[in-house]
């Protein structure tokens, strides 16, 4: 296929509305792209696009024509329903022959496996109906998020940056950068999906568009219990936080308060603010590859 090509795929939910798929295509086709939906893109089957089967052959089938890019149309679940049956060396040929793998949320479920299985990289970006699909109303397309993905497409993205809180001026940290959406992350932690040779002396990367203090402090005190905090260089979080109230939530407990249990007495520093959610511009990142991390006052540098 040609390298110029976009396959527009769907790995796990259902696409809903089918509006957002055709704004997406026409927005993305604008970037320069051939854009291609595949055959299997709009299935439905209880609310994921397809049912298992179908879904694991769209992945082969784009895997197989290896497109310049493979990208999700949205995230949800679905796919950790799929991770025992793939294929990992028809995905990690794809990589060989120029296929970037694109998406977040439950996208990075794949990402990590193929990491895990393959050693091969991806990329933590936007995906086509979450980002490029938004109506006007709903504010369309980022103009960050658009210029971000042109960038990393044509090579010239050697770098990201975002301001976090005070007290990490001076900080230089390398690594692998791994990582993803904290609830994907948790669910292979113990698998042989989980990608072990980058847990030690990596920059792990932990977004939550949904994100709740209860929730989150949840998910990182897990991280830390399994000793992965602990052997990052650094991690680079992600929050959008609140959406949804907790009726049960204990009094006082927010999110900088959950941030500070998980601190306390850990090395590893936990960097905040980089951006995350539908209201945020969604940034490309290089996962699988070595990054240095820099701070200036409470500048973030993420480069590669």
């Amino acid at each position: 296929m040609n390298p110029g090509t976009l396959v527009l795929f769907s790995p796990s939910a259902a696409v809903s509305p089918v509006v957002a798929l055709r704004r997406a295509v026409k927005r993305l086709g604008a970037t320069g792209l051939e854009v291609v939906v595949d055959a299997g893109a709009l299935a439905r089957d209880r609310g994921l696009a397809g049912s298992d089967e179908q879904r694991l052959a769209a992945l082969h089938r784009v895997a197989a024509a290896a497109p310049g890019v493979a990208m999700a149309t949205v995230g949800g679940y679905g796919l950790t329903r799929l991770l025992d049956g793939i294929r990992w060396p028809v995905l990690a040929r794809s990589v060989e022959r120029g296929t970037r793998w694109v998406g977040h949320g439950d996208f990075t479920t794949l990402q990590l496996a193929l990491l895990a299985h393959a050693g091969a990289g991806s990329w933590a970006g936007p995906m086509a109906c979450t980002d490029f699909g938004r109506s006007d109303a709903e504010g369309g397309v980022d103009d960050v998020t658009r210029d971000c993905f042109a960038e990393a497409l044509d090579g010239s993205l050697e770098a990201v940056g975002f301001r976090t809180a005070p007290g990490f001026d001076g900080l230089q940290a390398r690594g692998l950068l791994w990582g993803g959406d904290l609830a994907a992350v948790l669910s292979l932690l113990g698998t042989r999906h989980w990608p072990a040779a980058a847990v030690r002396g990596g920059v792990l990367l932990l977004e939550d568009a949904d994100a709740d203090p209860c929730r989150t402090e949840r998910g990182l005190l897990q991280l830390r219990q399994a000793g992965v905090l602990q052997a990052q260089r650094a991690v680079l979080l992600g929050l959008a936080g609140g959406r949804r109230a907790r009726p049960r939530q204990p009094a006082g407990l927010t999110f900088e308060a959950a941030l500070a249990r998980v601190r306390d007495g850990l090395k590893t520093p936990l960097l905040t603010g980089l951006p995350a959610g539908p209201a945020q511009p969604r940034l490309c990142l290089p996962l699988g590859r070595r990054v240095q991390v820099a701070v200036l006052g409470r500048d973030v540098l993420v480069g590669w």
